[in-house]
């Protein structure tokens, strides 16, 4: 069963060894960019995606209150090259949402995924998440989903 570490100094270089296939590397920061950025914004939370003592993946999700009405982010997923096909990105997900349902009092959850990642808008539309129409700031497409 899936479960999720907060990334500290004891397991960051652990999850800075986390990689994805080249081909997918314009669709997701580094997790060492990813971390930088959570240094910077107390908002973020990274997480290390575990099976029992094996680090698969990577998430970052955070609230963020502004610009209101606050928005409740899934910002960042990733499961580890040697570790993918095997089922952990829609077990992750799934486990997220219930994670982020239970920590956070928001009546959805927010993602942006570029548009041509066509394996994971496959993936977040079989869960639930449905495209909002917007775009971030980075010309993502956001996607949401609803508990």
């Amino acid at each position: 069963m899936l479960h999720f570490e907060p990334i500290g100094t004891e397991n960051r270089k652990e999850a800075e060894r986390l990689q994805v296939f080249p081909a997918q590397a314009g669709f997701i920061e580094s997790v060492q960019e990813c971390l930088l950025e959570a240094d910077g914004a107390s908002q973020w939370r990274p997480v290390g995606i575990f099976d029992g003592e094996a680090l698969v993946g990577f998430a970052m999700y955070g609230y963020f209150a502004s610009p209101s009405p606050g928005r409740l982010w899934l910002d960042r997923l990733l499961i580890d090259k040697a570790h993918q096909g095997k089922g952990y990105g829609k077990a992750a997900v799934l486990a997220l949402l219930e994670k982020l349902h239970r920590e956070y009092d928001s009546p959805q959850v927010y993602l942006s995924v570029y548009e041509n990642n066509t394996a994971a808008v496959a993936l977040y539309r079989q869960v639930g998440f449905r495209f909002t129409g917007e775009y971030d700031t980075k010309g993502e497409k956001m996607m949401v989903y609803r508990f």
